[in-house]
C-alpha cells in the first residue's frame, strides 16, 4: 500500500513538473511577442506614457500602414524573397553534393576535410568579417544584391552533416545496382540519392531559411543602399540619434512575421514530417 502511495506521489510530482515547465517556458516565449503586439497598436504619445504591457486606449491600426510605407517593406520583401530562393536552392545543392562525395567516396583527406568543417563551426563569424569584407570589396560585391547572395550561399557545416547522416542510412547497394545498369555518379546523385533526401532537405531549408530571413549583421554591412534593404534591416528606418520609434518598429516586426506564419500554416504537414523523419534517421 505504501509503495502504491509513493508511486502515485511520484507520478503527481512528475506530471506537475512537466506541465509547469511547459506552461512556464511557453509564457516566457509568448511574453515578448505579446508585448510587441501591444506596443504595435500604440501611438507615439501613448507609448511614451504607458508601460509595454499596458493595453492601449486607442488602437492605432495606422501604425502598420505607416511602418509598411515608410520602411518601404514591399521592396524589402521582394529583396528578401530573391535572396531566400537563391540561397536555399544553392545551399541545398552544394551541401548535398559535398555530403555525397564525403559519404560515398573514400579518399586521402576525407577525414581531414570533415575535421576542418567541424573546426570551422568553432570560429565566430564576426571574427572573420575583416577578411570577408576585404574579399567582398576586391570582388566588387559590396552594395550589390548578387554579391550578398553569393556570400550567403556559403554552405553551413550543420547542413552538410545532416545530409551525411541521412546518406549513411541509404544502402550503398542502390548505387551499385545503378552502376551495373550503366548510371554514372551524377545520375545516382540526381535520381536516387536526392529524392531520398527529402526529409533532410526540408530540415535544412528550415534551418537555413530562418537564419537567412532573420540575418541582420551582414545585410546591414554589405547592403548599404536603401533599395537593397532586406526585411531584417528595413526597420532600421525608425532608429536614429534623436530616439527610436518602437511602436512602428513593433508594427513592422508583426508585418515581417506574417509571411513566415503563412508559409508555416501552408507547409506545416511537410515541416513536421521532415523534422520527425530527421530525428528518426539521425
Amino acid at each position: 500500500m505504501k509503495k502504491k502511495q509513493h508511486h502515485n506521489a511520484v507520478t503527481v510530482i512528475t506530471t506537475f513538473t512537466k506541465y509547469f515547465s511547459l506552461i512556464f517556458f511557453s509564457f516566457c516565449t509568448l511574453l515578448p511577442l505579446a508585448s510587441c503586439l501591444i506596443t504595435a497598436f500604440k501611438n507615439d504619445a501613448e507609448y511614451q506614457a504607458t508601460s509595454v504591457m499596458q493595453v492601449p486606449h486607442s488602437w492605432a491600426w495606422s501604425n502598420f500602414a505607416k511602418a509598411f510605407i515608410t520602411a518601404d517593406m514591399l521592396r524589402a520583401f521582394v529583396n528578401s524573397t530573391i535572396v531566400l530562393i537563391c540561397v536555399l536552392a544553392a545551399s541545398i545543392i552544394i551541401s548535398s553534393q559535398l555530403a555525397f562525395v564525403l559519404n560515398r567516396f573514400r579518399f586521402v583527406g576525407n577525414s581531414l576535410i570533415r575535421r576542418l568543417f567541424l573546426f570551422a563551426t568553432l570560429l565566430p563569424g564576426v571574427a572573420m568579417q575583416v577578411s570577408v569584407y576585404k574579399i567582398m570589396g576586391s570582388l566588387g560585391f559590396i552594395n550589390h544584391l548578387y554579391g550578398y547572395i553569393i556570400m550567403m550561399m556559403g554552405t553551413d557545416v550543420i547542413t552538410i552533416y545532416i545530409f551525411i547522416q541521412f546518406m549513411e542510412n541509404i544502402p550503398v547497394s542502390l548505387d551499385e545496382s545503378a552502376i551495373i545498369d550503366g548510371a554514372n555518379y551524377f545520375t545516382i546523385y540526381a535520381r536516387i540519392i536526392l529524392p531520398l533526401l527529402k526529409p533532410a532537405i526540408i530540415t535544412s531549408m528550415i534551418l537555413k531559411g530562418v537564419s537567412t530571413y532573420n540575418e541582420y549583421y551582414a545585410a546591414n554591412l554589405y547592403l548599404q543602399s536603401a533599395k537593397l534593404r532586406t526585411v531584417a534591416i528595413s526597420l532600421y528606418t525608425f532608429t536614429g540619434p534623436l530616439g527610436n520609434r518602437y511602436n512602428l518598429i513593433c508594427a513592422g516586426v508583426i508585418i515581417s512575421l506574417l509571411p513566415a506564419l503563412i508559409v508555416f500554416i501552408i507547409c506545416q504537414k511537410h515541416i513536421y514530417s521532415g523534422i520527425t523523419a530527421g530525428a528518426v534517421k539521425a
